[in-house]
């Protein structure tokens, strides 16, 4: 089972991803994306993984996704975008083209796992033109990346104002009550 979950920064995203994994398990799995890069983005990882209670098995992996245990479990991947911004940084020669493939084949290979996936990413190009070539490359990338996705899902879910709106209905898992 793919869920996938969308929407804006500050939309919600997380929060409904994390209670939707403990709605299908006691014993989830938080995948994490990020590379901390300076103090107050730790701060903010810090903030996140204290929200997480003990039931969670946190696991940090920022490019190579396919390669963590996941098998039989729920796992809440946060977030394709800070994903894609290791791939594409740690390739800046390559074309957005060949990111794209490298990022499709991947996640192809993460779905090969028997886990049910709850990925998070942002819609970053909802606003306004980015004004610079490397912030557009990044936003087609994302863009792309985010119809891939979507296109596999069984459940897409677009964060607005922290309100779930269901873009595409599958069926539905056994949840906990």
């Amino acid at each position: 089972m793919l869920y996938f979950i969308t929407g804006g920064q500050r939309s919600g995203k997380s929060s409904y991803a994390q209670r939707l994994a403990l709605q299908l398990t006691d014993r989830p799995v938080y995948l994490a994306t990020a590379r901390i890069w300076d103090e107050d983005f730790r701060q903010r990882v810090e903030r996140h993984r204290q929200d997480r209670g003990p039931e969670w098995t946190n696991l940090e992996e920022p490019v190579n996704i396919s390669r963590v245990d996941i098998d039989g479990r729920v796992v809440v991947l946060d977030c394709i975008t800070l994903w894609l911004t290791n791939l594409f940084f740690d390739n800046q020669e390559k074309s957005v083209d060949e990111v794209l493939e490298m990022a499709k084949l991947e996640f192809e290979k993460l779905l090969e796992k028997k886990a049910t996936l709850i990925v998070i990413s942002n819609e970053i190009g909802m606003g306004g033109h980015a004004d610079n070539a490397v912030a557009r490359r990044f936003t087609d990338l994302q863009g792309w990346m985010n119809q891939h996705i979507a296109a596999k899902a069984d459940e897409v879910t677009l964060m607005v104002s922290g309100l779930p709106l269901t873009v595409k209905a599958g069926k539905q898992e056994k949840r906990r009550e």
